[in-house]
């Protein structure tokens, strides 16, 4: 038959379409796993399990699993009356294998719950069995299924709360599954671990078997975990350790301690509590037993964190460095080097981290205080200079005896752990100098470090001259250019603490040198390419005219190889600097005469000066060293020296001071005054006819009238009421009057002049009777007249030299008259 067209119309026509036939029926895919396990049970013979149980545990339903393990705590049970081991053993591992670590969920969870009641059957039993049961709830700890995770912690509650001190020798595996388990992200498995923690900790404080030596590993390894849980977890069980009296957990701080300090920088204000309970516990226990503690294991890692950035755990490992210091002693001497880099740069902190910065000052104090003169080289016998005193002001500081008890084998080596309690035999710690200078000599050479830790470094540099000088003079010669780079630092505290170091380095018995050093040379050439220092004889200054007195050398029974070195090398400075000069100059000098003998000071740089090739540095230098002789407090004692040169060596220092002062006229005249030259000054002023008057020299003539009204020149003033013993001292004041062009200087000295009274008026009958003489007559010792020559000759160095500064070379307008 046709079939006909679809479009045609008619109910007849219109056929419905043939309906495809229908598919079989899906059984359920679960209910098909549990048939399908069902039928692989049924091959395998589960004896003494009956089917019934084994049906029971493979099944979805809680209620049904719970039945099952009902019915095992009963077959259990039998087994026990009967003391069927053999049986017992296989319920286990067929619950284990089977059930536990089978591939089926529901299969698992009735393994666990298993298992569980096996033990709550055995009893006090279980403990024989412990692996068995505890292994595969274990491994279940790892499964993907959170609720299985939980079933996992809720059976290893049941065994653990059964078994209760027996599963102490398993304890490791537990922690190790339990610390997992404190970062599980399912809540309920979270608390579930809780619980079981809980449990676990109850049993350790309450058993005195628990295995410590086991466990540290185990402790290490976990408490680096950046997780919260996690580090709560490790924190409270360390806090519950502590806690136990039959534990000593102190003794295992070396291998914990490195991973606690992080846990103080955690988010959780509740978890940095809690370590900081657990560290301040320990510090307590250190307090009472400090001669079982193994300091040394745990100084690196303190330095480590007194470096950290973030404040409480820096401030908390600062203070442990504090306690270590002053309970250990000398044992940290061999960390001194690594200290100080975690100590010096705190020193330098503002008030927002006031904390630490006190701490890490009594730190510096602590240890600074544990270097004493043991840690200095023998003293090797070696000749001293003549007259010099066999102690020095700071041996009493050198002669301190040692105040830390204790002895350790000690080595440079940052592995170094032993730690040997006070009073036991073993060998002194000794002192690595070497790493101590690298760490000062980095914050010194650093420009960014702080103030206060510049100045903190240079105190230790400081001390260790004091205590260890024979050690530090090998340091010397690197450190030296350091130091005097130090001078030109923005702050006085510093430059003050500087020139100490340098005082102490150039006066130091241990730096006197046998015979020429490096920095000894006959060569008497000084200049800033080389300088070098006169050879050790010193040459008389005083003499016939024929002695020239060039070769001058400073020696004092103070002074060392050093001295001059850093007087040549400080007016080296000076000369590179000119800005140095002329602010900290004066300073500078001034604290050296305190720190160190001023008549060396000054013997030294004019005997320097006398050989320096830039004659108008050495004006100027001139000019500075004569202002503070003149001015300063701390020369009094030297200007009452120079007043009366009653003695060769008075004598000497002004024949030293003269030919350098040549460089400066007026300096020169403002000497001759000083010292009551009053002839020879007036002789010089009559030179200055000769002289190229500028308006630099009317100035220093303007501020020499100033200084003659001044306090330090009352006795030249009283003199001129002596006008019959004191011609040359009127003369040399009119000769500076006539100098002047008229100002106020001009006035001042005018009106001085005017002052002094007419001879003839102040004679008396007594004066008449014994006409007595000057009372101040120039010295027989000294030759005026070559003096007088080797001014103008260093006057006629000077015109010369201004004269090529300005174009005309050798074509001189004018000549000194040798």
């Amino acid at each position: 038959m046709r079939q006909r067209p679809c479009g045609t119309g008619g109910a007849r026509s219109r056929r419905r379409p043939r309906r495809a036939p229908e598919p079989p029926a899906l059984v359920p895919v679960l209910p098909l796993v549990l048939v399908l396990v069902a039928a692989m049970n049924a091959e395998k013979d589960f004896a003494p399990l009956t089917p019934n149980i084994v049906r029971a545990l493979n099944d979805k339903l809680y209620e049904k699993r719970k039945v099952a393990a009902l019915e095992i705590e009963k077959l259990v049970r039998e087994f026990v009356a009967q003391n069927n081991t053999v049986q017992v053993k296989h319920v286990i591992q067929i619950l284990s294998q089977e059930f536990a670590l089978s591939q089926h969920p529901h299969s698992r969870k009735g393994g666990l719950i298993g298992l569980a009641a096996c033990s709550i059957a055995l009893g006090k039993d279980s403990g024989l069995y412990l692996k068995e049961l505890i292994e595969p709830v274990l491994t279940c700890f790892n499964d993907a299924d959170s609720r299985l995770r939980y079933y996992a912690c809720e059976a290893l509650y049941n065994i653990v709360k059964v078994a209760r001190g027996s599963v102490l020798p398993h304890f490791d595996v537990l922690f190790d599954g339990l610390s997992k388990l404190a970062a599980d992200p399912d809540p309920n498995v979270k608390s579930g671990s809780e619980l079981l923690d809980r449990l676990l900790k109850d049993i350790v404080t309450e058993n005195n078997k628990f295995d410590l030596v086991s466990f540290i590993p185990l402790l290490r390894e976990r408490i680096y975990s950046n997780n919260q849980y996690a580090r709560q977890f490790i924190i409270s069980w360390i806090l519950v350790l502590e806690s136990v009296p039959d534990i000593n957990l102190l003794d295992y701080l070396p291998e914990i301690l490195d991973g606690l300090f992080p846990i103080l920088g955690d988010n959780s204000k509740e978890i940095r509590k809690m370590c900081e309970v657990a560290l301040g516990e320990f510090l307590k226990e250190i307090k009472k037993s400090p001669s079982s503690v193994k300091f040394a294991e745990m100084a690196n890692t303190l330095v480590i964190h007194c470096q950290d950035s973030d404040d409480l755990i820096q401030l908390t490992a600062m203070c442990w460095m504090r306690e270590f210091i002053q309970l250990a002693g000398r044992v940290m001497l061999p960390y001194s080097s690594g200290i100080l880099t975690a100590v010096l740069p705190c020193l330098a902190y503002d008030d927002r981290k006031k904390s630490i910065k006190e701490m890490a000052n009594v730190c510096n104090q602590s240890l600074m205080k544990l270097v004493t003169p043991e840690d200095d080289e023998p003293d090797e016998p070696r000749p001293r200079a003549l007259g010099h005193p066999e102690t020095s002001p700071d041996d009493s500081l050198a002669k301190q005896e040692v105040t830390a008890n204790g002895c350790l084998d000690a080595s440079c080596d940052s592995n170094f752990s032993v730690f040997t309690p006070a009073g036991a035999e073993g060998l002194p710690v000794t002192l690595n100098l070497d790493e101590i200078m690298q760490v000062l000599n980095c914050h010194l050479h650093d420009p960014a470090i702080g103030m206060m830790t510049r100045i903190a470094v240079l105190k230790w540099l400081y001390h260790l001259y004091i205590k260890t000088p024979r050690k530090m003079f090998r340091h010397t010669d690197n450190l030296f250019p350091i130091l005097l780079r130090t001078l030109s630092d923005e702050s006085d505290e510093v430059i003050l603490k500087d020139l100490e170091v340098l005082a102490e380095i150039a006066s130091s018995p241990a730096g006197q040198t046998e015979g020429p050093g490096p920095f000894d040379s006959p060569s008497l050439r000084v200049n800033h390419s080389d300088l070098q220092a006169p050879t050790s004889g010193r040459a008389s200054l005083l003499g016939p005219p024929g002695t020239r007195g060039l070769e001058c050398s400073p020696s004092s029974p103070t002074m060392n190889s050093y001295f001059y070195k850093f007087m040549i090398n400080l007016l080296k400075r000076f000369s590179s600097e000119r800005k140095l000069l002329e602010i900290r100059g004066a300073f500078i000098i001034r604290q050296l005469c305190l720190l160190l003998n001023a008549e060396n000071i000054f013997h030294s740089m004019a005997d320097i000066l006398l050989r320096e090739e830039d004659l108008k540095f050495a004006s100027t230098m001139v000019h500075t060293l004569n202002t503070i002789l003149l001015t300063s407090t701390e020369l009094f004692q030297l200007r009452n020296q120079l007043k009366d040169l009653k003695t060769l060596e008075s004598q000497s220092l002004f024949c030293c001071l003269y030919r350098s002062w040549c460089h400066n006229p007026v300096t020169t005249v403002s000497l001759c005054f000083l010292t009551q030259n009053y002839r020879h000054a007036y002789d010089l002023i009559q030179k200055f006819g000769d002289l190229e008057v500028t308006v630099d020299f009317l100035t220093e003539v303007d501020k020499l009238v100033q200084l003659i009204e001044c306090p330090i020149f009352t006795y030249l003033r009283l003199q001129l009421l002596d006008v019959k013993n004191n011609p040359y001292l009127i003369k040399a004041l009119y000769g500076l009057l006539m100098l002047l062009p008229q100002s106020s200087a001009f006035q001042l000295l005018s009106h001085r002049l005017q002052c002094v009274p007419n001879p003839e008026l102040m004679q008396t009958e007594d004066s008449v009777k014994t006409a007595p003489s000057s009372r101040k007559v120039d010295s027989p010792s000294i030759d005026y007249v070559e003096l007088l020559q080797h001014f103008e000759r260093v006057q006629n160095k000077h015109l010369e030299m201004r004269h090529q500064r300005s174009g005309r070379g050798d074509q001189l307008d004018r000549r000194i008259v040798l």
